[in-house]
C-alpha cells in the first residue's frame, strides 16, 4: 500500500462522478475539514495476501504520524494515482472501511468516497513534516497475528471426550504422512465430534478422507500409545501460538509424531475404539477473515463399532429431517442467490405458521397484561453508545450514513428502543410495571461462512418483551414470563430443562455494572428458580454482557437439547438510560428490566419445530390441515362444497381433482404430511358422508360432516398434539 500524508489548514472535496462500478452511494455535497491530517491511500494487490498485519501497519503509521504532527481529524481519501498495481475495489474500500473503525477509537475520522472523481482543495501547512510518503509493507513474518487471542473454554473431559482427543493426534499423523506440506493448527473438540485444521493450498477432496481414512486405520492397527513429550514446535507457528494462548495443554508423541492436545486425552486408545471422518470445511485462523483459510476435517469416535452405527444411524435420521430440506418439499421458505445469504423469503405458507405461532404468543401475554409497541427498524448511533451495544458489537452492525453525513444503524435489539418509550412520559409507581411486547425484525452482520438454513440469518425474528419494574415486583413478573414459557412448550411436547447463565468471575471485565449489581441480579434468579421449584444449573460465562438470565433448553424428539426461552434480568441498562419512577414518598426510585422472549429467533425456533415434528405438525399449526381427493369427475360438486364448507370454519384445505389414480394422489397429499386426508367417491357422494385417512394411516368412514368440523375445531383450539379422529 502506498500513502501519501498531508498535514493541512483545511481540505475540501466534491463528488463529481461515479468512476467505478463499486463505487459507494454519496450526495455530491461539499465537505470541508479543518486541520487534519490527510491521507491519500492507494490499496495495492499485494495487500490481499495479508490484510490484517497491512491493516495494522497502516494503522500504525498513521498514528504514528499524527503523534508528530499533533493532528486530531483525521482524513482517509481513496487515491489510485500512487500505484499502477491496485487491488480490487472491494477489497480497497474494506480495507478502508476497517482502518477507518479502528482509527474511531482515538481520533476523529472522515473517509473520503471510494469509487468518485472528486474535485478537492487542500491548504498543506508546509512544515517539515507537513508532507510524508510511505510503503505500507506486510513486514511481519510467519502467521498473521489477530488483536483478540484464541477463545477456546478447555472444559472438564469424561472418558469419551478423552478418546475422540487422542484421535485428534492419529488424525494429524495421518494428514502429515500423505500430505507431509501441511501445517497442522488448532485440533481440538466441538460438541461430540473432534476436530483439526491444517493450513493446505487446497480444499480436502472426498479421495482425499478415504485416504486418511484408510492410514488412520493403518495406524490403529498397532497398539496407539501417547508418550509425554516436550516440543516447542519451532516449526509451527500455530502451535507456539496455541501454547502460548491457552494454560491447560499438554503435548504427547505418537510414534515419532508430536502434538498437543487441549485438556486431557486417553494415552492408549482402546483396539476397539471405531471412528469415522465426516465432513470438511474452511475456517480463519482465530475466526478472523484477515487471517490465513485452513481445511478443517470433523470426525466422530466411540469405544466400540456398535455405538458408532447407532450415531450414523441418528445422523441419517438428521438429514431426513433437516428443516431445510422439509422446508423445501413443504414449500415453506426459499433462498435467492439475488437477495442473498441469510436473508430467508416466506411462502404463503411458511408465513402461516410463522403468524400461528407469534399470534399464540401474543395471547399468552395479553392475559399476562402485555401491550404491543411498534419501533423503527433503524436508530442513531447514539442510541447503542449510551446502552453499551455499541462498544461490544460495533463490528456485528449493519451501518448506514445519510446523505447528509449522520451514521444510522439497523436494529440488532429492540430493547435500547423500549427504554426510549417508558422513558417518554414521568412513570408513577401506580403504573408499575410497564410491560411491552412486539415480533419484530433485527439484524446481524454475521460472516457469511456462518450463515446456516435458518437457524444462523442476517436478519432474525424476535418475539421480544421488555418488562419495566420496581425491584419488588421482579419475582412476580419473572414468574408470569415462566408461566408463559411452560404453556407454550406444553404444546409441542418439548421436556424443558432449566440454565441459569451467570457472569464469569475470572473476566468480569467483559460484563456491565458492579459485582454488587451482578451480585444482586444472580441471587434474585436463584431465588426465583427455587419458589418455582425447578430443578436447574448454574453456568458461568453464559450471561448476557449486561445481565444474568434463565435458559430454558427444549429437548427434541431426537434428545437433541436446544436453548429456546430466556428470560433475562437486567439492573445495568435502567442505570444507563437513567430509568426511574416517583414512588409512594414522590422520591425517584431506579427501577430493574427483564428481557423476555419466548421463541427468541423465529427462524431458529422454526427450524427447530420443523425436526422436531419432521414436518408433521400437529392440526393447529399445519399449512393445510386437510386434503380432499376425488376418486372421479362425478364427486366434483361435492368435493367443491366440502372444500367450501371446511374453509368457512377457517380450516386450511386444499382440493385436489387432477386426473391422476387415486393411488397417486393419496401418495401426493400423503408426502405433503397433510393431517387429514379425505376421498370423495361415488358412495360418499351419495351418502353425504366422508371417508378420513388420518396422517398415521388409519381409515375412518362414513364420518358425517359436521362431525368432522366440529372434531376438528376442537382439535385446533385445544392446539392438541395428537389427533382426536
Amino acid at each position: 500500500m502506498k500513502i501519501l500524508a498531508i498535514h493541512a489548514d483545511h481540505l475540501k472535496f466534491k463528488p463529481v462522478k461515479v468512476a467505478i462500478k463499486e463505487a459507494e452511494e454519496v450526495s455530491n455535497k461539499e465537505v470541508k475539514i479543518n486541520e487534519c491530517l490527510v491521507i491519500f491511500t492507494a490499496v495495492e494487490s499485494e495487500d490481499e495476501k495479508n490484510p490484517k498485519v497491512i491493516l495494522d501497519n497502516l494503522v500504525n503509521e498513521i498514528k504514528s504520524i499524527s503523534e508528530q504532527v499533533k493532528a486530531k481529524n483525521i482524513v482517509l481519501y481513496p487515491y489510485a494515482h500512487l500505484s499502477s498495481k491496485l487491488s480490487s475495489p472491494r477489497f480497497a474500500l474494506q480495507m478502508l472501511k476497517d482502518a477507518e473503525y479502528k482509527l474511531k477509537k482515538d481520533f476523529k475520522v472522515t473517509r473520503a468516497p471510494f469509487g468518485h472523481y472528486k474535485s478537492f482543495e487542500i491548504s498543506c501547512k508546509g512544515h517539515p513534516l507537513s508532507e510524508l510518503s510511505r510503503e505500507i509493507l506486510a513486514d511481519s513474518k510467519g502467521i498473521e497475528k489477530i488483536d483478540k487471542p484464541l477463545e477456546i473454554q478447555i472444559k472438564e473431559l469424561n472418558k469419551l471426550d478423552k478418546l475422540r482427543n487422542a484421535f485428534t493426534l492419529v488424525l494429524g499423523k495421518a494428514v502429515l504422512s500423505i500430505f507431509p506440506n501441511s501445517k497442522p493448527a488448532l485440533n481440538y473438540l466441538d460438541d461430540d465430534k473432534f476436530y483439526y485444521d491444517f493450513e493446505k493450498p487446497h480444499p480436502f477432496t472426498p479421495d482425499d478422507i478415504k485416504r486418511i481414512e484408510k492410514k488412520m486405520h493403518e495406524i490403529l492397527q498397532k497398539v496407539v500409545k501417547l508418550k509425554k513429550s516436550k516440543s516447542e514446535f519451532k516449526d509451527n507457528p500455530y502451535k507456539k501460538e496455541i501454547l502460548k494462548e491457552i494454560k491447560k495443554i499438554k503435548i504427547y508423541e505418537l510414534d515419532g509424531y508430536e502434538d498437543l492436545i487441549l485438556g486431557e486425552a486417553l494415552e492408549e486408545i482402546p483396539k476397539n475404539s471405531a471412528f469415522k471422518l465426516l465432513l470438511t470445511s474452511g475456517v480463519y485462523w482465530k475466526g478472523s477473515q484477515y487471517n490465513k483459510q485452513l481445511q478443517r476435517i470433523y470426525g466422530i469416535a466411540f469405544e466400540n463399532q456398535k455405538d458408532l452405527d447407532n450415531y450414523l444411524k441418528q445422523l441419517e435420521e438428521l438429514e431426513k429431517r433437516s428443516h431445510r430440506k422439509i422446508g423445501k418439499e413443504q414449500g415453506l421458505f426459499v433462498f435467492s442467490e439475488l437477495v442473498g445469504p441469510g436473508l430467508p423469503l416466506w411462502t404463503p405458507k411458511g408465513t402461516i405458521l410463522r403468524d400461528l405461532l407469534s399470534d399464540y404468543v401474543w395471547e399468552l401475554r395479553k392475559e399476562k397484561g402485555y401491550q404491543r409497541v411498534t419501533i423503527p427498524h433503524i436508530t442513531k448511533k447514539e442510541l447503542y453508545e449510551t446502552s453499551g451495544h455499541w462498544e461490544k458489537f460495533a463490528d456485528d452492525l449493519f451501518k448506514i450514513k445519510t446523505r447528509d453525513g449522520h451514521l444510522f444503524v439497523m436494529k440488532p435489539m429492540n430493547c435500547p428502543h423500549h427504554t426510549q418509550i417508558f422513558a417518554s412520559q414521568m412513570r408513577s409507581y401506580k403504573e408499575m410495571p410497564q410491560r411491552y411486547a412486539e415480533t419484530t425484525m433485527v439484524y446481524r452482520d454475521e460472516q457469511s461462512g456462518e450463515l446456516t438454513g435458518l437457524s444462523r440469518v442476517l436478519c432474525i425474528t424476535q418475539d421480544d418483551a421488555h418488562v419495566f419494574c420496581r425491584k419488588n415486583q421482579l419475582k412476580e413478573e419473572f414468574l408470569k414470563v415462566w408461566d408463559i414459557v411452560d404453556t407454550f412448550y406444553s404444546k409441542f411436547g418439548f421436556e424443558l430443562k432449566i440454565r441459569l447463565s451467570f457472569h464469569d468471575p475470572k473476566h468480569f471485565e467483559k460484563y456491565l455494572g458492579t459485582k454488587e449489581v451482578w451480585g444482586f441480579a444472580e441471587k434474585s434468579l436463584i431465588e426465583i428458580a427455587k419458589e418455582r421449584k425447578a430443578k436447574f444449573v448454574i453456568s458461568e460465562g453464559e450471561a448476557a454482557f449486561y445481565g444474568p438470565k434463565i435458559d430454558f433448553l427444549g429437548v427434541d424428539l431426537l434428545g437433541r437439547e436446544w436453548q429456546v426461552a430466556t428470560i433475562q434480568l437486567d439492573v445495568n441498562m435502567p442505570d444507563r438510560f437513567g430509568l426511574y419512577c416517583i414512588n409512594e414518598k414522590d422520591e425517584k426510585e431506579k427501577i430493574v428490566m427483564i428481557h423476555a422472549a419466548i421463541m427468541g429467533s423465529v427462524e431458529r425456533f422454526f427450524s427447530v419445530l420443523l425436526e422436531h415434528f419432521a414436518g408433521k405438525f400437529p392440526l393447529w399449526l399445519s399449512p393445510v390441515q386437510v386434503s380432499i381427493i376425488t376418486v372421479t369427475d362425478r364427486s366434483l360438486n361435492f368435493a367443491k362444497e366440502l372444500e367450501n364448507k371446511l374453509k368457512e370454519n377457517d380450516i386450511r384445505v386444499e382440493l385436489n381433482d387432477r386426473q391422476e389414480t387415486l393411488g397417486k394422489k393419496v401418495l401426493e397429499e400423503t408426502m405433503k404430511k397433510v393431517n387429514y386426508i379425505i376421498t370423495i367417491g361415488d358412495k360418499e357422494t351419495e351418502n353425504r358422508t366422508l371417508a378420513i385417512r388420518t396422517r398415521d394411516g388409519k381409515v375412518k368412514f362414513n364420518v358425517k360432516i359436521d362431525e368432522f368440523v366440529k372434531s376438528l375445531k376442537e382439535e385446533i383450539s385445544s392446539r392438541s398434539i395428537n389427533s382426536k379422529l
